[in-house]
């Protein structure tokens, strides 16, 4: 008996009740996929047509959204137990929306930077210059990590001043040349930073190497993000405590804080991800919980808002489901979850305020509606009930 939730990182399935005071009323993460699919608006040299995701269809993926939105005709039989989830985390950002479904939601406020040029404190700059032993910094600004780093890339490597920016998020991030800069030498400075925003309530600093030259650059898999520690014990914490076997994937350990979260298997991009995933569930124990974000749906389709790259990613993990089906051994339970929602074709780029996806299967598991749940911490009471464990303080299991 085992469980294994993954994170479709920026899934969102239609904006959340509280959406109007996060400026997010209309975003539809899948429903405008579904949209631009079939208007020929996600078309590509890798795909065209309507949005194709058969096995996610039959675990009642659509009959969730559907559900949620209002445009529901026939309820059909599903494989999966399905249904959307408010948030109750007062952000939509990366932190909150892990915590919340591991049980911890984030109730108070985080700090964020303003959107002024510059953007972050003059003592913190300085600080960040003195301690970090560098020559000065670019950017200073809200922007897009794509973008500022093709802007400043060349004269980052020219000046050795690394590319530091923020985004809607509680977020610190700062970008240098792998090579040029020294990828050590990022992550030493993320540590300062680390240090020097914590008295901001910032949720994490994010070190974002790149590679390349003359303004075609591109981020490499050894993204570093330093999070606060969760305020109260998750659901990994129990598993833990309770001498269970924890298999962190992908960003799982930078987003709690390495608190918890066991074994840190990392690879670069979705397929990668479930490589590691199905490789993970062929040596995993009895009781144990293997927890996957699969980040590419966020880095790099949402917040590129890039249509039809989120439209093939989903069509490419749709396609993985029938080997994840076929390693499941009796008693297991998967999850399929997100975070919070990336709207490809929504203004800007940044993360949206949107109900998430909860899709439930495996064997011994009838499929069912369990409608809208008012928080994310339904996900981990669920697991919690399944492994074993004694109730977590926050949320309801929708789990027999």
């Amino acid at each position: 008996m085992r469980a294994i939730l993954i994170v479709l990182d920026s899934f969102g399935l239609g904006s959340a009740r509280d959406a109007e005071a996060f400026g997010d009323v209309g975003a539809d993460t899948f429903g405008h996929i579904i949209d631009a699919a079939a208007t020929g608006r996600a078309d590509s040299a890798e795909r065209s047509g309507p949005l194709n995701l058969p096995n996610l269809q039959k675990l009642g993926l659509f009959a969730a959204h559907d559900n949620y939105v209002g445009t529901a005709s026939v309820e059909n039989s599903f494989d999966g137990l399905y249904g959307v989830a408010q948030e109750k985390s007062k952000g939509k950002d990366t932190p909150s929306g892990h915590w919340e479904m591991a049980g911890v939601p984030v109730l108070f406020d985080w700090g964020y930077f303003p959107k002024t040029i510059p953007t972050f404190p003059k003592d913190l700059t300085d600080a960040l210059i003195e301690r970090g032993k560098i020559p000065g910094i670019l950017g200073n600004c809200h922007a897009s990590g794509t973008e500022i780093i093709a802007d400043l890339g060349d004269e980052h490597m020219r000046s050795g001043k690394p590319i530091v920016y923020t985004s809607a998020d509680s977020v610190f991030q700062i970008a240098a040349h792998e090579e040029t800069f020294g990828l050590d030498r990022l992550y030493a400075l993320c540590d300062v930073a680390r240090e020097l925003v914590d008295r901001l309530e910032i949720g994490r600093v994010i070190a974002r190497p790149f590679i390349g030259d003359n303004g075609n650059f591109t981020r490499t898999a050894n993204r570093k993000d330093l999070a606060v520690p969760p305020p109260e014990p998750t659901l990994l914490d129990k598993l833990t405590e309770a001498d269970r076997q924890v298999i962190s994937i992908g960003k799982i350990g930078d987003i709690f804080a390495h608190q918890g979260t066991g074994e840190i298997v990392k690879a670069a991009g979705n397929m990668a991800l479930m490589d590691a995933t199905l490789e993970a569930m062929g040596r995993a124990k009895d009781g144990s919980l293997i927890f996957t974000n699969l980040v590419d749906f966020d880095q790099s389709f949402g917040h590129r808002r890039n249509i039809a790259g989120y439209a093939q990613a989903l069509e490419e993990f749709d396609a993985r489901l029938p080997e994840l089906h076929a390693a499941l051994m009796k008693g297991d339970v998967v999850i399929l979850t997100a975070d919070h929602g990336c709207d490809p074709t929504w203004p800007g780029t940044d993360h949206t305020r949107e109900v998430v996806p909860i899709i439930g299967f495996g064997p011994g598991i009838q499929g069912h509606s369990i409608g809208e749940r008012d928080t994310f911490a339904d996900i981990g009471q669920s697991i919690a009930l399944h492994l074993g464990l004694p109730p977590l303080a926050h949320g309801e299991s929708f789990l027999d």
